[in-house]
């Protein structure tokens, strides 16, 4: 887990420098920072797209939504975000009693995210906020987690170069695990850290944290990304994703499901729309 927190903790080594800036136009709002003005509707869409004919096949789509609505009392945000990937997989099977390998074409990837927040600003820098998070991977030990939380949002950094805020507070949490048709429930913990960079006019870099820890298993996904605008639309966006679970599930652990990996990790390289 230590290489997944370079980008936090790099974030936090300019919390010196940066709280000796001028605030006087900061942003207001909850750890999920805005992407434009800092009022009214905000939106953005970004695709990515990876394709390979021939010898080898291959497919990659990912995608993302996100809005955003902020005024003097409220912000609310709705997020979502997509990934599914083909590719040929070597599948070894016995024919007329020889070892047979051949190649399939199948699907390797199959993610989708919704997020949706609301928080109550309590003055320019502290915020009260619920949640509400779905997670479904095919690919995961655990096929899906829906999230539902309250907490606290305090903004520890606000300059017009910087911003740094943290979210945290208790939740619940309904899953299922890969291979367990059951569905089940545990309380969490909740944090969430956003920061944003600018390091030019034109490129920034952006990093969110979040942690949801439960007796049976601590969730964890850190988002790096590398923003550089083309003009006031379009932008492209360099990211890369980590997830992990500390625990991977019964079912997998035993051998009930294929894939045991904690980590998964995803590079992307996105067109980035802003409206």
């Amino acid at each position: 887990m230590r290489t997944h927190l370079i980008a936090p903790l790099f974030a936090l080594a300019l919390l010196s420098a940066s709280a000796r800036a001028d605030d006087s136009t900061a942003l207001p709002g909850s750890a999920r920072l805005p992407t434009a003005t800092s009022t009214g509707w905000n939106g953005e869409g970004q695709l990515g797209l990876a394709a390979t004919t021939g010898n080898t096949r291959s497919q990659s789509l990912n995608a993302g939504l996100k809005f955003s609505y902020e005024d003097s009392e409220w912000k609310d945000t709705f997020d979502f975000s997509a990934l599914r990937s083909r590719g040929e997989i070597s599948t070894a099977t016995v024919v007329n009693g020889q070892p047979v390998t051949f190649n399939r074409f199948a699907v390797t990837a199959n993610r989708y995210t919704f997020d949706a927040a609301s928080g109550l600003k309590l003055d320019d820098r502290n915020a009260l906020f619920s949640d509400l998070r779905y997670d479904h991977d095919d690919f995961s030990p655990y096929r899906y987690q829906t999230v539902v939380s309250v907490g606290y949002d305090r903004a520890v950094i606000k300059t017009p170069a910087t911003e740094l805020a943290f979210e945290v507070g208790p939740g619940y949490k309904r899953y299922r695990e890969a291979g367990i048709s059951q569905e089940r429930g545990a309380l969490i913990g909740r944090g969430l850290m956003a920061f944003r960079h600018q390091l030019t006019a034109s490129t920034r870099i952006e990093d969110h944290l979040l942690i949801e820890a439960a007796s049976f298993n601590t969730f964890t996904q850190n988002d790096a990304n590398l923003v550089v605008d083309m003009n006031k639309r379009l932008a492209l966006k360099v990211g890369y994703q980590a997830r992990h679970n500390s625990n991977i599930g019964a079912a997998i652990a035993s051998g009930v499901a294929t894939g045991n990996a904690k980590t998964d990790t995803l590079l992307t390289t996105n067109l980035v729309y802003n409206f």
